[in-house]
C-alpha cells in the first residue's frame, strides 16, 4: 500500500477536514543506462570546478543567480528555506469555479485526497457531493515540499477526491512569442468543412482509457528482448507522407468510406444499466447514462439539468418502446 506524500487539512468556510495526499500517477517508461560505446564501461557525471578541474563535495556548493555579463548573485540554502513559504499543513480553498472553465493547459500533476481518519469521512463526503452536483472545482493554495502549489479540487468518477497542481498563469508561454510564425486564419471550403465534420462525427465514441496503453513502451520493451535474445529487430513503418492541398477533400472522403465500411476501431459497448433513483444518482453517473439515451449538450449541463434531462430522455424511450 502506498504511503501518503503529504498530510494537512482542507479548509473551506469553517470547515477543516484533515487530509492524506498520495500520488495518482506513476511513471512506466523503461530508463537506460549510459556507457562507452564498444565497452562495457559505465559513464559517470561528477560535479567538478571549472577552473582546477577538481570534484567539488555536494555540501560546498551553493547556488548562483545569473545577472549577466558574469557576475551572479550567490545565495546559500538556508536563505532560500528563510523566505520559503513554511512548512504549512493546510490547504486552504480560496474559490469554487466552474471545473469546465479550467483550460487542460493549466492541469500539471494529479494526486489522491482521502481522509487522514475514518472520523472525518463524513466531512470530507459531504465536500465530494457538494462539489459533484454542482460540477465546481475548488482553487486553493498549500505547501508541498517547500514550494507554494495552486490546485485545483474536484471531485471524482471513484468516489474520491482528486487534487490537481495547476500552472501559474506566469507559467505559460505566449504562442506569439515561442513559435516562428503563427498560424495563418483560413476559410476552409465548405465542401472541406463538412467532410471534415463527417469524419470527426464518424471516428467519435465515448471516452474509454482502458482502450489506450503505451505501445511505445512495449515496442522497446519488444527491442530489448529482441535484441537479448539474438532476433533481428523488426522496423516500422516510416510516418505517412503530408497531404497535398489538392488533395485533401479526397483524403477525407476515403477517409470517411473507410470508417462506413468498418475500417475504424470498434467502439467499446456498455451495458445499459438499470434506471435507478436519480436523485440518488453523482454527476458522473447521470452523465454515463445521458451518453447512453444520446443526450444532446450533456457537456454542459449541470448536475441537476442532467437528472432532468436523463428522466425526460428515459420516459420517452418507454413512451416509443
Amino acid at each position: 500500500m502506498a504511503r501518503a506524500i503529504w498530510s494537512g487539512a482542507i479548509n473551506f468556510g469553517l470547515v477543516t477536514v484533515p487530509v492524506e495526499l498520495y500520488s495518482a500517477t506513476e511513471d512506466h517508461t523503461v530508463h537506460f543506462r549510459q556507457f562507452e560505446r564498444g565497452t562495457s564501461d559505465r559513464i559517470r557525471y561528477r560535479r567538478v570546478n571549472e577552473r582546477t578541474g577538481k570534484e567539488v563535495d555536494f555540501g560546498d556548493i551553493v547556488k548562483g543567480y545569473d545577472l549577466g555579463d558574469g557576475e551572479y548573485v550567490l545565495v546559500e540554502q538556508e536563505e532560500l528555506d528563510e523566505i520559503a513559504p513554511g512548512r504549512s499543513r493546510s490547504i486552504d480553498i480560496e474559490a469554487f469555479v466552474d471545473l469546465d472553465d479550467i483550460d487542460p493547459i493549466f492541469f500539471q500533476k494529479s494526486y489522491w485526497l482521502a481522509p487522514s481518519k475514518e472520523e472525518f469521512g463524513r466531512a470530507y463526503g459531504l465536500l465530494l457531493q457538494a462539489m459533484d452536483r454542482t460540477n465546481k472545482a475548488g482553487i486553493a493554495r498549500f505547501v508541498m515540499r517547500g514550494k507554494e502549489q495552486i490546485a485545483a479540487i474536484r471531485a471524482g468518477a471513484d468516489g474520491v477526491l482528486i487534487l490537481d497542481t495547476l500552472l501559474f498563469a506566469e507559467d505559460l508561454r505566449d504562442p506569439a512569442k515561442e513559435l516562428r510564425k503563427l498560424p495563418s486564419k483560413t476559410e476552409a471550403r465548405g465542401r472541406e468543412l463538412d467532410m471534415a465534420v463527417s469524419l470527426i462525427d464518424s471516428m467519435t465514441e465515448d471516452w474509454q482509457p482502458e482502450d489506450y496503453h503505451d505501445t511505445y513502451t512495449e515496442r522497446v520493451h519488444k527491442l530489448i528482448d529482441d535484441k537479448k535474445a539474438g532476433r533481428k529487430v523488426s522496423v516500422e513503418a516510416p510516418p505517412a507522407e503530408p497531404t497535398k492541398v489538392v488533395d485533401l477533400f479526397e483524403a477525407l472522403s476515403r477517409s470517411v468510406e473507410s470508417r462506413k465500411g468498418g475500417g475504424g476501431r470498434k467502439k467499446s459497448s456498455s451495458r445499459k444499466p438499470k434506471a435507478p433513483d436519480l436523485s440518488g444518482l453523482s454527476k458522473a453517473e447521470l452523465d454515463k447514462m445521458a451518453r447512453e439515451l444520446d443526450v444532446k449538450g450533456r457537456s454542459k449541463m449541470s448536475r441537476s439539468e442532467l437528472e432532468k434531462a436523463v428522466g425526460e430522455a428515459q420516459g420517452s424511450r418507454k413512451r416509443a418502446s
